[in-house]
């Protein structure tokens, strides 16, 4: 790293909100999560020298696109403030933090605003799903499948259960200890769902099959939200300490990254896959390039983890690929119970996106800054006792762009 990235504060909205439902817009979730995120942060908008968005599909769903034109409409003091919006899939939020970090790193300005949103409600299931699929090669993949993005990740388990052996009950587990963990989140989707045993099980009736290997509860949500963080280079991060009678000890800061794009077919993906190893080596790349970034060797450094579970078996696959578990055995510390919240390294303390919520531009975003609360110990009933570094994983496509960020106070 070349200087440290402080995070002054940040927000999101209510993830089971159903934005449409209330008579509100695109817009609407931008201004609440820059807003709030702004007060959070102790900062007026003036004092904000760009700005970066995260978005995936808005055109698709809402038919609006020049998302960075929202800010002079949140404050005043945003006028004329640079500002650009970048695509990654449902890694566009991490990206637009890259896009800030480098801004920052530059020397161009002391300050940013990154915002990551998507409004996904609007629509039904079936059109939110083609929506979505545009993260995928259109025309060339998953052509035959009702819903793309169940049956891609249904083929993944394929490639598991032929490789390493897969059972079930590991996927269920996840999905479980994730909607558990939404239960302790005042902003998850899922906090006030009910949930019996057999929605865990291979139940058709309490956990109906969706695509392949994928049940209801092994997807994450279609969800409206946005979350935004304040960034800030170290000497303006000190200065705002100063100005508000704050430490700059107190204060989260992004201390490695990693980013890679692999191919975006998933069956080059596995033509260039470890048999034997690492099923997404560019996703163990990006995260191993995130330790070294931070100089910490590997999960026994970390004590939480929020990463992309967008289904089950994306967790699954996460737990190998952060080092908790050898390729293939990722089922040892699911039964082991090593991520639960009690765990040695628990993971998705928030209930990830199957509990929380997927709005998908938003979620790279929602992550640093559930990992900035964690480990400012400002997680309330989420908070793993003793947090001081946390890791992300942000996945755009299947395994297409990956981005991984140690969040840390230590």
């Amino acid at each position: 790293m070349v200087e440290r990235i402080y995070i002054l504060g940040g927000a999101q909205t209510d993830f089971a909100q159903n934005f449409s439902r209330s008579n509100k817009n695109l817009f609407d979730l931008f201004q609440v999560s820059v807003r709030e995120g702004l007060e959070d942060a102790k900062i007026e908008a003036e004092n904000i020298d760009v700005g970066h968005v995260g978005n995936f599909v808005a055109e698709l769903f809402t038919g609006q696109g020049m998302l960075g034109g929202y800010f002079g409409h949140v404050d005043d003091g945003f006028y004329g403030m640079p500002s650009s919006r970048h695509e990654g899939a449902c890694a566009s939020g991490s990206l637009a933090i890259l896009a800030a970090m480098a801004d920052l790193e530059s020397g161009r300005y002391e300050t940013a605003c990154v915002t990551g949103l998507e409004l996904m409600r609007n629509v039904s299931g079936e059109i939110a799903a083609k929506n979505l699929g545009a993260a995928a090669w259109v025309g060339r993949e998953a052509e035959g499948a009702r819903y793309l993005w169940p049956a891609m990740f249904s083929d993944l388990c394929d490639v598991y259960e032929e490789r390493f052996g897969l059972d079930y009950a590991h996927l269920a587990e996840i999905s479980k200890i994730n909607f558990g963990n939404a239960k302790n989140n005042p902003n998850a989707q899922t906090r006030k769902w009910q949930f019996s045993d057999a929605c865990f099980t291979q139940d058709d009736k309490q956990n109906p099959i969706i695509e392949g290997w994928m049940r209801k509860q092994d997807c994450g949500q279609v969800t409206d939200g946005a979350a935004t963080v304040i960034l800030a280079t170290a000497d303006r991060a000190k200065t705002h300490c100063k100005n508000h009678g704050l430490s700059i000890q107190e204060l989260a800061y992004i201390k490695g990254w990693g980013h890679t794009t692999a191919p975006m077919l998933m069956a080059s993906k596995m033509e260039k896959s470890e048999i034997n190893g690492y099923v997404f080596p560019l996703t163990r790349k990006a995260i191993t390039d995130a330790y070294r970034r931070a100089n910490i060797s590997g999960p026994d450094d970390l004590d939480a983890i929020e990463t992309h579970d967008c289904f089950s078996i994306t967790e699954y696959m996460a737990i190998e690929h952060f080092g908790i578990a050898e390729p293939g055995k990722a089922w040892q510390a699911i039964e082991e119970e090593k991520i639960n919240m009690n765990g040695v390294i628990p993971i998705n303390p928030s209930g990830g996106l199957i509990g929380q919520g997927h709005p998908v531009g938003a979620t790279g975003v929602r992550m640093l800054l559930d990992g900035m609360k964690q480990t400012t110990g400002n997680a309330g009933d989420m908070q793993v006792a003793g947090a001081k570094t946390v890791a992300t994983f942000n996945v755009g496509g299947s395994g297409t762009t990956n981005v991984s960020f140690v969040v840390s106070t230590a």
